[in-house]
């Protein structure tokens, strides 16, 4: 009986929390063991994601504080524009003498520094003629040694006695701008302050917005129709013939993309292998050859060309899980082939074409080597125009400002597609 009653004392010694091998508590343990385990995989993709926050994440971001970024203006004249804090622009009258004080000595030091002119070319692309009147300036500033400071900067150049100049230089004085974002949308600040439309003989980016979208969607039906036939024979060939003839639609991606698209412009030119032919079989008069090149047309079939390998991809390594049993129920149930594949095949591809749709839309509004090699003046993309921005004209934060909306663009319509298709329905495979 005592040894009885002594048991639930035992066991409650016994109670309290399990140990580990080493004599700490389990749970502690297991728990020191899992944060090891998730330090461990995080050295592994440490480097990956690095490497994504340099070369991805980095530029957008900087892309998109290019698009808003202002700070030249109160950098380079910052006793101008804390004296403009003072002017009313709606006044109808100059600036006082002593704005024009300000701006003689801001445009000294920037003289030395050699930045008027980097501030007169911001300040062009919001009112034409600026930067010649900042570099004009710049020159005969050197001669104002005292005042009046209004009657001598304007003996050097009449544009400083125009209200709408220093309207300019207020609006944008500030360190952040959406002076970049008004333009791409083919919109302006007016130096009243208004914001407004630009003619309609002077709209281009709206346009080629239009155009590009447009266009990608033609590109990406187009590789559709030509590559779902391919896809469909590549997975029902037998394994060493369909090998063979994936070969040939890999050997693509093996060529240089210049050679390609100038292999096309050999083709399509006026007096090209395509033109000679039809001419040849009489089905077009010599003298009025087709224009297949240096257009829409060009832009087209070309980029069909180079981006049809991934659409095919897709298309194929899904067709390629399609048991063929499902053909053969669906006919041995008195189906015939049209109603068969309409009704169990096709619906069976379609994770391959949303995967292949997305994959060359995305692609194609981004190309700008082919547009601009094959596309002359109406088969360029809103990225040819980014590309002159940021190589030629060297408006950086106008191009940024156009790559940031055709970004979000594409993140609306993949929004979009996910709301009405549903991204877990596109499979690679």
């Amino acid at each position: 009986m005592a040894d009885i009653a002594a048991q639930p004392f035992q066991a409650a010694e016994q109670d309290g929390p399990v140990l580990a091998a080493d004599g700490r508590p389990l749970k502690a343990s297991l728990a020191r063991a899992l944060r090891r385990q998730r330090l461990r995989a995080f050295m592994l993709v440490a480097p990956l994601l690095f490497f994504i926050l340099i070369t991805f994440a980095a530029p957008i971001a900087d892309m998109l504080f290019r698009s808003v970024e202002n700070q030249i203006v109160p950098d380079t004249l910052p006793r101008t524009v804390l004296a403009l804090q003072t002017w009313n622009p709606d006044s109808g009258e100059l600036p006082s003498e002593a704005v024009f004080e300000a701006m003689v000595a801001d445009l000294k030091d920037a003289r030395e520094a050699k930045t008027h002119t980097r501030v007169g070319q911001r300040l062009n692309y919001e009112s034409p003629g600026i930067s010649s009147l900042f570099r004009k300036s710049g020159r005969g500033v050197r001669r104002i040694e005292e005042g009046p400071y209004k009657e001598a900067l304007i003996d050097v150049d009449d544009g400083w006695a125009e209200i709408d100049t220093w309207r300019t230089i207020a609006q944008f004085s500030g360190n952040y701008t959406d002076g970049y974002f008004l333009a791409a949308l083919d919109m302006e600040r007016t130096p009243e302050g208004e914001v407004t439309i630009l003619p309609d003989e002077d709209r281009i980016y709206l346009f080629l917005f239009g155009r590009t979208f447009v266009l990608s969607i033609m590109i990406t039906l187009s590789t559709l129709l030509l590559g779902y036939p391919v896809a469909y024979l590549l997975a029902t060939l037998p394994l060493r013939t369909s090998n063979l003839l994936m070969i040939l639609v890999l050997l693509p991606f093996w060529t240089s993309l210049l050679v390609r698209t100038s292999s096309w412009i050999v083709l399509l030119q006026q007096q090209g292998v395509i033109n000679d032919f039809l001419v040849t079989l009489g089905l077009i008069a010599d003298d009025n050859r087709l224009q297949l090149i240096f257009n829409q047309t060009g832009t087209v079939v070309a980029m069909t060309h180079i981006l049809l390998p991934f659409m095919i991809l897709p298309l194929f390594s899904v067709m390629k899980t399609i048991p063929p049993s499902y053909m053969r129920a669906a006919k041995s149930m008195g189906a015939n082939d049209w109603t068969a594949f309409w009704r169990v095949y096709f619906p069976n591809t379609l994770p391959g074409i949303g995967a292949g749709a997305i994959l060359v839309f995305i692609l194609s509004i981004g190309y700008y080597i082919t547009p601009e090699l094959v596309g002359g003046t109406s088969g360029t993309f809103i990225s040819n125009r980014i590309a002159y921005h940021i190589s030629s004209s060297l408006n950086w934060g106008l191009a940024a400002a156009l790559g940031v909306i055709l970004l979000g663009s594409v993140l609306l319509l993949y929004w979009i597609y996910d709301r009405i298709v549903g991204i877990d329905n596109v499979k690679l495979g």
